[in-house]
C-alpha cells in the first residue's frame, strides 16, 4: 500500500519495515488507538447484552422450575405419593416440553417411582436452591437444572429441565459475540490503516512542496481540495505565508541590489575626493573641501541606513506590541509645527483640519514619521501657488490621516510602484526613493491602508487606521 512517504530514500521494505513505518505512523497509532476505544467499549456493551441476556433465560426457568416444584408438593400433601407419581408420569407424556422436562420421584430407599432419570446416591440429598449438574436422562448424559425437595414421607422429589437448549443459544450468542469482536478489531486496524494514508497523502502534498522550497523554488504551493475541511484552509494559511515570504524574498534581492547600486556612485565619489586629496603637494583648501564633501556624502548614506532600518522594523512587527492609544490630532499638530518654517521658507501654504476624538492604537513616533514623509513630498511637490493641507477624520470605524497638495500627482500607472524602496518619480527632486517605502511599512504594522488618490490637480494620500477598539490582529 502506497503513502505519501514512499519516495524516502534506502526505504526499507518487506511485511515487517511495513508494520515497523505503520507503528512509525502518529496518524495510525491515532487512529488505532481510537478503534480499540471503539472496541473495548463495544466488548463492554456485548457482555453486558450477553449476562442480561442468558440472566433473562435463566431466571425464568428458574421461576417455572420453582413453580412447578411448589405445585408438585401440594400435589402431593393434597393426594399422597401415587397420585403424584401418576402426575408426574402424565406431564412427561402429554407433548408440552417432554424433550426438555426433568422429573425423578423416588422412595427413602432410593427406589424410583416416576421420572425421567436413572437414581443415583447425590440426586437424593436435598438441595439448597437450584443447582446445575450431569444426569442420566432417558439413557443419555443430560446437563440439567434442579431442584430437590425432601417430602413429608421421606422420599425425594426432583424437578428440572435440560439445559441442552439453553447452552446451545448460549454458545450462538458466545460465538456471534467473539466473531463480532473479531470483525470490529479488523475494523479497526483496516480504518486506521486507511486513516493513515489518507492524512499522510494530505501530509505528503505539504512536505513535498515545502522540500521544493527548500530546495530554492519559492513559486511552488500547495495544491488545495475543493472541499473546505481543516487541511484545505491549513494549504490556503500555509499559501499565503508562502505568498508573503516570496514577497520579503522579492523584496530583500531589490533591497541588496538597490543598496549595492546606489551606495556604489557615492562611494566612488567619496574615494575619488579623497585620493585627490591624499597626493602630495594638494592645496590644503582642497583636503578641507574633499573632507568635508566626504562627511556630508556619509552623512547622506547614514539617513539611507536609517530609514531603512525603520522599514525593517516596522515590517517585522516588533513595535506591534507596544501600541497604545494616540490621538491622532496631537500627532498631527506635532509635525506640522515641525514644518511650519520649511513650508514658510518655501512659499507653502500650510492648511489644518481635523475631527473630534480621532483616536487609535499604535505608536506614536512611527505614525508621526509617516506624517513627516507625507508631508515632507507634499511640500516638495505643491503647485503654485503652492498649498499643502494636513487633516485628521473620523468615521464609524476608522480614523484617517490625510495630506493633501496642489501639485502634478501621480499617474495611476505609477502609483502602486511608489511604494517600492528606491523608485522615484522625479530624480531632479532631492531626495533617496524611501519615503513612501517607509509610509507602506509603518501603515501594514498598523493593520492600516495607503491610499494615493488624484485631488486633481493634486495628490491625496490617506492613510486609514482602524478606531481605537476595533484593531484586528493580523
Amino acid at each position: 500500500m502506497s503513502t505519501a512517504y514512499d519516495d524516502y530514500p534506502g526505504r526499507q521494505t518487506g511485511p515487517l519495515a511495513f508494520v515497523r513505518r505503520l507503528w512509525q505512523s502518529v496518524a495510525f497509532r491515532l487512529a488505532l488507538g481510537y478503534g480499540v476505544s471503539v472496541v473495548l467499549f463495544m466488548m463492554v456493551l456485548l457482555s453486558v447484552l450477553y449476562v442480561q441476556t442468558i440472566g433473562v433465560l435463566q431466571n425464568r426457568i428458574d421461576r417455572q422450575l420453582v413453580s412447578a416444584s411448589h405445585r408438585m408438593v401440594s400435589h402431593f400433601e393434597a393426594y399422597g405419593p401415587e397420585r403424584l407419581a401418576d402426575d408426574i408420569t402424565e406431564t412427561l407424556t402429554d407433548g408440552v416440553n417432554s424433550d426438555t422436562e426433568v422429573y425423578l420421584l423416588a422412595t427413602a430407599a432410593g427406589k424410583k417411582m416416576a421420572g425421567n432419570i436413572a437414581v443415583s446416591r447425590d440426586l437424593l440429598k436435598p438441595t439448597f436452591g437450584i443447582v446445575e449438574k450431569q444426569v442420566l436422562r432417558d439413557g443419555r448424559i443430560s446437563y440439567s437444572r434442579f431442584r430437590t425437595e425432601l417430602l413429608a414421607d421421606g422420599s425425594v422429589l426432583l424437578v428440572g429441565r435440560d439445559m441442552r437448549d439453553q447452552k446451545d443459544l448460549e454458545q450462538l450468542v458466545g460465538n456471534a459475540l467473539m466473531a463480532a469482536a473479531v470483525v470490529s478489531v479488523l475494523l479497526a486496524i483496516i480504518g486506521a490503516i486507511v486513516f493513515r494514508d489518507q492524512l499522510e497523502s494530505r501530509v505528503g502534498a505539504i512536505r513535498r512542496t515545502a522540500a521544493q522550497i527548500e530546495a530554492g523554488d519559492l513559486t511552488q504551493r500547495i495544491p488545495v481540495s475543493g472541499k473546505d475541511d481543516e487541511f484545505a484552509r491549513l494549504s490556503h494559511d500555509i499559501n499565503l505565508m508562502l505568498d508573503r515570504i516570496e514577497i520579503l524574498m522579492d523584496g530583500v534581492r531589490h533591497v541588496s541590489n538597490t543598496i549595492a547600486h546606489n551606495l556604489r556612485t557615492p562611494l566612488s565619489r567619496i574615494r575619488a575626493k579623497l585620493e585627490v586629496a591624499s597626493r602630495p603637494g594638494t592645496d590644503p583648501a582642497q583636503v578641507a573641501q574633499a573632507t568635508t564633501f566626504a562627511i556630508r556624502e556619509i552623512e547622506e548614506l547614514t539617513i539611507v541606513f536609517d530609514k531603512l532600518l525603520q522599514i525593517a522594523e516596522a515590517e517585522s512587527g516588533a513595535r506591534r506590541q507596544a501600541f497604545q492609544p494616540v490621538s491622532l490630532n496631537d500627532i498631527v499638530a506635532d509635525v506640522v509645527e515641525l514644518y511650519e518654517p520649511v513650508a514658510e521658507e518655501k512659499g507653502v501654504e500650510l492648511r489644518v483640519r481635523m475631527d473630534e476624538d480621532v483616536m487609535a492604537a499604535g505608536d506614536k513616533d512611527l505614525l508621526a514619521s509617516a506624517v513627516a514623509n507625507l508631508l515632507d513630498n507634499a511640500i516638495k511637490y505643491a503647485g503654485s501657488p503652492a498649498r499643502v493641507t494636513v487633516s485628521t477624520q473620523r468615521e464609524s470605524d476608522t480614523v484617517s490621516l490625510v495630506v493633501q497638495d496642489n501639485g502634478p500627482g501621480i499617474q495611476a500607472i505609477e502609483r502602486s510602484k511608489v511604494g517600492t524602496r528606491f523608485f522615484r518619480l522625479n530624480r531632479r527632486v532631492p531626495g533617496y526613493g524611501l519615503g513612501l517605502a517607509s509610509v507602506t511599512a509603518i501603515a501594514s504594522l498598523h493593520n492600516a491602508s495607503l491610499d494615493l488618490d488624484d485631488a486633481g490637480p493634486g495628490l491625496v494620500a490617506r492613510i486609514t487606521l482602524p478606531r481605537l477598539g476595533k484593531m484586528t490582529k493580523r
